[in-house]
């Protein structure tokens, strides 16, 4: 049976007389070749249509636990469809086995019929139908280990006689190849549709569409900081466009060719534009400016129109509340919260009211609490007595909105990766901590000598880190890493050691490379230069991607110990506290103990215990505390 031949929408929708270059193609080409893995036994692409079945598919599927179908259609022969993917049943699941189909091809399905036992990070689960059909075919056998949230398992079908339609064949393309395609995938996809609608109109018209560039590694979204040419501008190679704040720090963007910018997509000010989205349009010839603008405007239009009557639409089903059915995570919600159900619009089959469902009222306050119903039948009641009533009641309402008060600080970019990062550090890393105390009176006695004598200005931190350096050196096991892909260790051939400097977008870490080889004094020069540029968000990628060994000190504020959280790939961090002066009984020359006043400083080590064990943690703090007992080793 031959399906239809129907490619990926970027390439249906890009007419072939149009030059369509993309200046970031490293990272954001990659991005928007989104493939579907359905294919027929020729490796066909099946387009998808998503219906109300799907709703909800581009936040992600996962978060409707049972309702995970997206309907597919083709313009051929092959029929209606229901492609059912492996759902997330517990908040840290990521993949699943296979552990029993109880349902086979070609059985009938009812509404909550379970279909398969799926094997979860916690137990194992039943899978259960939100929708009657029949089981088509099984993509994911019994058995199979390790299947990723959102991949397809099964597909399903309506009609009996539509079983026989679904070629056999169906599933073997994307046994190939991994069967990669996600719920994440189809975000992309329709990402990617967005990109295409930008369309000009005159198809002999050359033009180049700037996309959002991928500047660091990690980064998959940005921020439009400001644009440094406007719409007209020539531009030549090597000019900055604009300047993008990216999760690790402001860059510039530099044009690879000369041309003209036509047309500003994303404006300034632009909050977390997606890597591969269309920015701008750029032409080779003047003269075609106004006709890119006007062509860009009017499809803009059309778009905006059809926003508007789909909102319409929305609008509309909202007016229809009530429910046939409630799936048992939506029931917990509610009584959770203390919802109103029946405020709560239905957006599954047969009006089932999903998980999805009670989160988005949550999230957008549109959903009534049964306390506030209650309590607006109180005050109905309580309006017959207004004498008595009127002032409690003020009262308390003028109490409900003081407490209710609140103000939203948006975050950047970069704090919204630290947190994420950090997060998956404290829950992924098994951090092992030590600590120790150090005197600090032999640092502050070296540090005023090299004042006095030779004019060279540093900070304690500056001693600090050559100190910890030369500790790394010392004991090699500590400068590594964990590889998780080869599950072993990874030892790091130069001593590269991060500084935690705090500034206004978050947290930023720049690195002094080869610290151990360095002086005291060209540390302090760096340290002073890196630190600059990374409150003024100038930091290149290279000044702060890699990194052996962190140090954060906080020895400037009256803070006399904590624990830092280390930053992954890295396996170690420092946390340096305040030095206080404290009596300690101190052996003299002649061998007598005697009462002395001492200056203390704590040092904590934050551990990775895959790489670190007491017996290497203890090693590195036994060669920092020599280090800091016999300063001037450090020169050496």
């Amino acid at each position: 049976m031959a399906l239809s031949r129907l490619r990926n929408p970027v390439i249906a929708r890009a007419p072939s007389l149009f030059r369509a270059r993309f200046l970031s193609a490293s990272t954001s080409l990659s991005r928007s070749n989104v493939q579907n893995s359905f294919k027929d036994g020729n490796g066909t692409f099946l387009r998808p249509a998503f219906l109300p079945t799907g709703h909800g598919l581009n936040n992600g599927s996962i978060k409707l636990k049972l309702q995970i179908g997206a309907r597919y259609f083709s313009s051929a022969e092959l029929p209606e469809h229901t492609v059912l993917g492996m759902p997330a049943l517990s908040p840290t699941m990521s993949q699943g086995n296979i552990a029993k189909w109880r349902k086979k091809e070609g059985d009938k399905i009812e509404v909550g019929d379970v279909l398969c036992e799926i094997e979860t990070d916690k137990a194992t689960l039943e899978f259960e139908s939100l929708e009657e059909g029949f089981l088509a075919k099984i993509l994911v056998p019994e058995g199979s280990k390790d299947v990723p949230v959102g991949q397809p398992i099964a597909i399903t079908v309506e009609d009996a006689e539509n079983i026989q339609k679904i070629p056999s064949s169906l599933g073997s393309g994307s046994e190939g190849e991994g069967q990669k395609t996600s719920h994440q995938d189809v975000g992309s996809l329709q990402k990617v549709e967005g990109k295409s609608s930008i369309r000009i109109n005159s198809s002999d018209l050359p033009h180049v569409v700037v996309e959002m560039p991928a500047l660091s590694p990690t980064m998959n979204q940005g921020n439009i900081s400001k644009w440094r040419k406007k719409e007209g501008d020539k531009i030549e190679v090597g000019d900055v466009i604009c300047e993008i704040e990216t999760d690790k720090a402001t860059l510039e963007f530099e044009s690879l060719e000369e041309g003209y910018l036509a047309k500003i997509l994303a404006p300034e000010g632009s909050k977390d534009v997606p890597v591969g989205q269309p920015i701008a349009i750029t032409v080779e010839d003047p003269e075609t400016i106004e006709t890119v603008k006007t062509s860009v405007g009017s499809s803009a239009d059309v778009k905006k129109e059809e926003v508007t009557h789909h909102d319409s639409k929305n609008e509309v089903g909202e007016q229809k509340s009530g429910f046939t059915r409630i799936s048992p995570s939506a029931k917990l919600l509610i009584s959770e919260y203390g919802l109103d159900a029946s405020s709560i619009k239905a957006s599954g089959p047969h009006g089932t009211l999903l998980k999805g469902d009670v989160l988005a009222a949550v999230k957008s306050g549109k959903a009534s609490s049964k306390i506030s119903s209650s309590h607006d039948k109180g005050t109905s009641l309580l309006q017959t007595q207004p004498k008595k009533s009127a002032p409690a009641l003020l009262e308390s309402k003028s109490s409900s909105l003081q407490s209710d008060s609140f103000e939203d600080l948006p975050n950047t970019q970069i704090r919204k990766v630290i947190a994420r990062r950090l997060l998956e550090s404290k829950q992924g890393t098994p951090h092992l901590y030590l600590s120790s105390d150090v005197i600090l009176d032999p640092l502050l006695s070296f540090r005023n000598e090299l004042k006095e004598k030779h004019n060279i200005k540093v900070s304690v931190n500056d001693i600090v880190i050559k100190a910890v350096a030369i500790a790394l050196k010392n004991v090699p096991e500590a400068n590594a890493y964990w590889d998780a892909t080869k599950g072993e260790i990874i030892l790091c051939d130069s001593v590269d050691i991060s500084i935690a400097v705090a500034t206004e977008k978050g947290l930023m870490t720049p690195i002094i490379r080869n610290a151990d080889q360095k002086s005291i004094s060209s540390i302090s020069s760096e340290v002073k230069q890196l630190a600059e540029k990374a409150r003024t968000g100038k930091l290149a990628p290279h000044e702060f991607q890699g990194g052996t060994f962190s140090i954060s000190n906080l020895g400037m504020f009256p803070v006399d110990h904590f624990c830092a959280i280390i930053n992954p790939p890295q396996a170690g961090i420092l946390a340096v506290g305040r030095g206080n002066k404290v009596v300690e009984p101190v052996i003299g020359v002649d061998g007598i103990e005697r009462p002395a006043v001492v200056t203390k400083m704590n040092l904590t080590l934050s551990a990775d215990h895959c790489v670190f064990d007491g017996k290497v943690g203890g090693a590195f703090l036994s060669a920092l505390r020599t280090n800091f007992s016999d300063i001037r080793r450090l020169i050496l």
